[in-house]
């Protein structure tokens, strides 16, 4: 037996497909919205550090540099023109003037919120000032002769002050670069940092697809899976094999469920094992039952015949010879006995053919049934002609069985009709035919005396008669003969309770598929015991003989 992986138990034990799921659900979505968080986050700082470097920084300190050109252009101007007094070195100056309230316009919201810049700004603007107040501005609005005399006088107090205006621009423009470097380091860091996270990220990812999967695989489609196995496994016959739940609790109490059918299967196999062992027994029985009955048949049949015989040959010889010499009731017992020996005759003879049928005549082949009843006609043409009846038929089909079991059926349903007709009126009889899917259904209608419902079905077992034998002779095994004909051709036969006018006998015959399919040959049973010469004559004489049978017995 295949071993079975088991449940460590623990306090999941109780837990269903649907909580594992609603669980891992529920943790993954909280694990994915804290990577999302985390690398949100990331992505931020990042946005944030770069906008800063981008729109303030570096801004700031291009801003700076421009002041600090816009000045040196300035004091370029001045000097020059205090040196020479030309007018055209004022055109730097002005320029130079324009230049620096423009960078000093976009600097000062640039260094807002920062106080060492600002601070750095305010000190700058403070000796510009000073420097425009004290040199650039009284040098730059004298006449030439005075600008060149107050430059000669003030040239020590500029280069001083200018000085120191350089001072303070450099360590501005160190502090924002300073400051500049710091925040592209902050900027890389935080880079690296998102990269880092991202890369977590798609592993935890990862990870959890795996866990995920393995999961799903442990805890569903591996105990789903087992289960299904071992459920093929117990279909091609291995009921011995029982089902072991592992994984969820719903899933475990699934392979208890399967394993409750299992077991009943296997308990309902066995109690029909039993009955199938019972019915075997029973069918043998029943085999050896029907050997038994078939040669007791041909016992009685062959040879019972010949002693019959002899006793119906010696009591005509006296009834011949000693009938009239003796007293009328000597007369009336060898009346009786000749009588009671041609009976007996013609049952072993009847019951002779009643056995055969299926058994010696058994030679299926296309059979065209226009030409079986056309004999059957011909052979029944002279009780046609005394009764005056009139058979009419539909066209016949083709089928496949036994030739002479046919006819045999045709003669007795034919041979009945005429039969049991109506004393009031000339027999009327008529054959019908129709197809319905694949079977033939034929109907026997006459005008006669008719059946009455309670025996409609009692007519078709063996030796039932529902006359005396002074009103109808017969042994009464005729339609049980055309059941027993119709039932080995696959057919069934019945009588039509609707039909009120008389008898109608209807029966089914299966539809031939093909009139070039191969005959099907069946071997003949061989028959037990071997028959006499005679035996075979009288067996021969019976197959006729049962042209006379019987609706029914007497009720």
């Amino acid at each position: 037996m295949r071993s079975k992986p088991t449940d460590t138990g623990g306090a999941f034990a109780g837990w269903t497909t649907r909580r594992w799921l609603r669980t891992g659900v529920a943790t993954a979505s909280i694990v994915l919205a804290v990577l999302g968080s985390l690398g949100g986050w990331a992505m931020w700082r990042t946005s944030q550090i770069t906008a800063d470097l981008v729109d303030r920084r570096s801004p700031a300190l291009i801003q700076a540099m421009r002041v600090e050109q816009a000045l040196v252009n300035q004091e370029t101007g001045v000097r020059g023109y205090g040196l020479s007094g030309r007018a055209d070195f004022l055109q730097p100056y002005a320029q130079g003037v324009r230049d620096e309230k423009t960078a000093l316009g976009r600097l000062r919201p640039l260094v807002q919120g920062d106080p060492r810049a600002a601070a750095d700004l305010a000190e700058v603007e403070k000796l510009a000032g000073t420097w425009q107040r004290r040199i650039a501005d009284p040098v730059s609005s004298a006449s030439a002769a005075d600008a060149v005399k107050l430059a000669t006088d003030r040239a020590a107090e500029g280069k001083t002050s200018f000085d120191s205006l350089r001072r303070a621009m450099a360590g501005q423009q160190a502090h924002l670069d300073g400051e500049r470097a710091a925040q592209a380091r902050q900027l890389r860091q935080a880079q690296t940092l998102r990269n880092w996270m991202f890369a977590v990220i798609a592993v935890l990812i990862v990870l959890l697809a795996v866990l995920v999967f393995e999961g799903l695989r442990r805890g569903i489609t591996g105990p789903l899976g087992r289960l299904g196995a071992d459920a093929r496994d117990v279909a091609r016959g291995r009921f011995d094999l029982s089902f072991t739940g592992t994984g969820p609790a719903d899933l475990r109490r699934l392979a208890a469920d399967v394993e409750s059918m299992r077991r009943r299967l296997v308990e309902e196999l066995q109690v029909s094992e039993e009955a199938r062992r019972l019915v075997d027994e029973q069918a043998e029985d029943l085999k050896r039952s029907n050997t038994e009955l078939e040669q007791f048949a041909y016992v009685a049949s062959h040879d019972l015949q010949e002693p019959l015989r002899k006793v119906s040959s010696f009591t005509q010889l006296l009834q011949r010879r000693y009938g009239g010499q003796l007293d009328d009731r000597a007369d009336q017992y060898i009346a009786f006995a000749v009588d009671g020996a041609n009976r007996m005759q013609n049952l072993i003879n009847d019951l002779l053919a009643f056995s055969r049928v299926g058994r010696v005549h058994n030679d299926h082949r296309s059979v065209d049934l226009e030409e079986i009843v056309g004999r059957t006609l011909d052979d029944l043409s002279v009780t046609v002609e005394e009764t005056g009846a009139e058979i009419t038929h539909d066209p016949l089909p083709t089928v496949v069985g036994d030739p002479t079991q046919l006819g045999t059926l045709w003669q007795n349903l034919l041979s009945n009709a005429i039969k049991f007709r109506s004393p009031d009126h000339t027999p009327h009889i008529h054959i019908s035919a129709a197809r319905d899917g694949d079977t033939w259904e034929f109907a026997v209608s006459d005008n006669g005396i008719g059946i009455a419902p309670e025996f409609q079905e009692k007519v078709f077992i063996i030796f039932q008669r529902l006359h005396t034998k002074d009103a109808y002779p017969g042994t009464g095994i005729g339609l049980a003969m055309c059941k027993k004909v119709v039932e080995f051709h696959g057919g069934s036969i019945g009588i039509d309770p609707a039909y009120k006018l008389g008898t109608r006998v209807v029966f089914t015959l299966p539809v031939a598929e093909s009139e070039s399919e191969s005959e099907t040959e069946a071997v003949a049973e061989p028959e037990p015991g071997a028959a006499s010469g005679a035996g075979a004559a009288s067996g021969a004489e019976s197959e006729a003989g049962t042209a006379s049978e019987e609706r029914g017995t007497q009720p």
